[in-house]
């Protein structure tokens, strides 16, 4: 019996994340010039995991937002530049940061306003520096090599407990999910109704199931364990 499974009946779909970006307070970069500004406010924003601050820069006339650090707090003033000093809060080239300070916000090309160690409760480390490049230990402990004239904001994003704190209701989760434009909730195959899927089934779900798809399956049939390659002798 032919049944659509879930991608199919969704159709080809595609790797493009289409994010809710009409909700988003606004793009969280650094500034690509040498300023000072002003911490006016702390907000949230469900495009982005951390807090964010907004930052009134007074000689630009202008507003802006950052990624709010651990510890920063309002009408708080930081700084953007080489000359800036060692600072929460404060944005300066990788070269002029020393080994060991927590950093995030990266940036991956010198101006791009930061791609880097960015979400809730993370920080990066430098490890290593050279004239031309330098390490940095990022939170998954990979470690990658960056220009030295890409910056950095010092300190650890906001945010931390995030992951702690659980999901108490369904909806919750939910929500939280359409924000960030994911399927929620994923429902294994064995859970599902026989017209659903190929190991679905009514009588409460038989684990003993052959999983195992045939070798001339159609693509709606191919799930759960392929088919391994011939073994044994050839005859």
């Amino acid at each position: 019996m032919g049944k659509r499974i879930i991608q199919q009946a969704r159709g080809k779909g595609g790797p493009r994340y289409r994010s809710h970006s009409f909700r988003h307070k606004g793009p969280a970069k650094i500034l690509n010039k040498e300023v000072t500004g002003k911490v006016i406010d702390i907000i949230s924003c469900p495009g982005h995991s951390a807090p964010l601050a907004v930052v009134h820069y007074p000689t630009l006339n202008s507003f802006g937002l950052i990624i709010a650090p651990e510890g920063i707090a309002v009408n708080q003033e930081i700084n953007i530049g080489a000359d800036s000093k060692v600072k929460i809060g404060n944005t300066l080239p990788l070269n002029q940061i020393p080994e060991g300070i927590p950093i995030y916000n990266l940036e991956a090309v010198p101006g791009d306003g930061g791609k880097f160690v960015r979400a809730s409760g993370v920080g990066a480390r430098i490890i290593t520096k050279s004239e031309k490049a330098i390490i940095i230990q990022l939170p998954s402990k990979k470690k990658k090599v960056f220009n030295p004239d890409c910056r950095a904001t010092i300190g650890n994003v906001a945010g931390s407990g995030r992951t702690e704190k659980p999901f108490f209701k369904a909806g919750k989760k939910f929500y939280a999910m359409k924000a960030k434009n994911k399927l929620w909730p994923k429902v294994s195959g064995g859970a599902m109704n026989a017209v659903d899927h190929p190991f679905g089934n009514k009588r409460s779900s038989r684990k003993a199931k052959a999983k195992p798809a045939p070798k001339n399956a159609p693509p709606g049939r191919k799930v759960g364990m392929l088919r391994p390659r011939h073994t044994g002798r050839n005859k």
